[in-house]
């Protein structure tokens, strides 16, 4: 299993700021699944007061989604560096037959407006969540999710002798 984990060159504006994602080798007949990490779980409205948003929130990525409340949710969503540790860790401790990569870096700020969190993306046939914090002993004091989307993905296929 590989593990690239990059910190930042120059301060962070918040300690929330680190975004994560891991390679499954083989998932749902599906051959390198990557999954994006998030966080859970959280109290939106306590934490939403919490942050500096004029200095974390930047321009839209066009004149069309201007909302800032999926832009915040995505702040909310990410990790801190604690966190982050915690779940490398914990990722290749649980998962290091089936894991192939995990990847954590921190967000580029400041964060556009107009941004779907990654709680918001539907589930559907070939986009789902896997729910880790409902895992059978699952060990760390919050809660992730991790979204994947099966067609982005090639098919397992068996060789024939």
């Amino acid at each position: 299993m590989q593990i690239h984990s990059q910190t930042s060159q120059q301060p962070l504006p918040t300690d929330r700021a680190y975004v994560m994602s891991m390679t499954i080798k083989t998932f749902k007949g599906r051959r390198d699944v990557v999954v994006h990490l998030f966080r859970t779980g959280y109290d939106a409205a306590t934490e939403d007061h919490a942050y500096p948003w004029q200095h974390l929130l930047g321009q839209p990525l066009d004149m069309h989604h201007t909302d800032d409340k999926g832009s915040r949710k995505v702040l909310l969503e990410a990790f801190t560096k604690e966190e982050r540790d915690q779940i490398l860790d914990y990722l290749a401790k649980r998962y290091e037959d089936r894991v192939s990569e995990i990847a954590a870096r921190p967000m580029d700020f400041p964060i556009p407006l107009g941004l779907v969190p990654l709680s918001d993306i539907p589930e559907g046939q070939t986009i789902g969540f896997i729910r880790f914090d409902r895992t059978p002993n699952y060990s760390l004091p919050f809660a992730f999710h991790g979204l994947y989307d099966l067609s982005q993905h090639e098919p397992v296929v068996e060789e024939q002798d």
